[in-house]
């Protein structure tokens, strides 16, 4: 049974979706204020938050960062009426399901819950912008989260978060071939990495749990890390 944590300070709203959600079976619990969410993500095990962005006291943004700290396996879903907001951007950066707008699209969003993985977090590390949102996509309608960097500095901002796995192009800019990926296994040492490039026969096979030789299937990609997050779950 899935579990579900809703934030907003409209409660009618948010119980309105708790409703749809105990109707197909899972438990969710309405607060609305973030400092009653993370009292709740202490004591409670969560696998999916959603969170208005705009609440007095604690935003949205901040209530991820602050919920993800605690526990680090949840999934995110920001719904807000101002998606250009700076803080939005940082959440963003700590790996959000996704972000939908208001008036929010029901379906869409009840698409999203019913997917979304816990600890399902995928670390992108591509410099291609269009490659990059369209794996992203193509992830979030299979449940995971991304967050995303298009360098090989920018991978230093992932010590930040806890990717249960990685998706990495060998060649990107600010180091030499294969530096993201040595990074990365340094700072992540058991988690599966997969690398995706242009160039496979430079790919350090010792450090790869795959090689996709871009233009790559992406349905096998995607089975690949479908197989990485169900080994991982077994072996909590």
């Amino acid at each position: 049974m899935r579990n579900f944590l809703l934030l907003d300070d409209n409660k009618a709203f948010a119980e309105n979706i708790a409703e749809i959600l105990r109707d197909s079976g899972s438990l969710a619990t309405v607060v609305t204020d973030g400092v009653e969410a993370l009292s709740l993500a202490k004591s409670q095990r969560f696998d999916v938050l959603l969170t208005d962005m705009k609440m007095p006291g604690m935003s949205g943004a901040a209530a991820v960062h602050h919920i993800r700290k605690v526990d680090p396996g949840i999934a995110a879903v920001v719904i807000t009426a101002y998606p250009g907001e700076n803080d939005l951007e940082a959440a963003r950066r700590e790996g959000l399901l996704a972000v939908l707008p208001k008036p929010v699209p029901l379906p869409t969003l009840m698409g999203l819950l019913s997917s979304a993985r816990r600890d399902g977090l995928v670390a992108l590390v591509e410099d291609d912008p269009a490659m990059a949102d369209n794996l992203s996509e193509v992830l979030r309608t299979r449940g995971f989260s991304c967050v995303t960097a298009r360098s090989v500095l920018e991978t230093e901002q992932l010590s930040m978060v806890k990717p249960f796995a990685a998706l990495v192009d060998l060649r990107l800019p600010g180091g030499p071939d294969g530096e993201a990926l040595r990074r990365l296994r340094a700072r992540f040492p058991e988690m599966p990495l997969f690398v995706v490039t242009a160039y496979p026969e430079l790919a350090p096979l010792e450090s790869a749990a795959g090689v996709f030789a871009k233009p790559f299937d992406t349905a096998a990609l995607v089975h690949a890390l479908e197989r990485a997050h169900t080994a991982r779950l077994g072996a909590v």
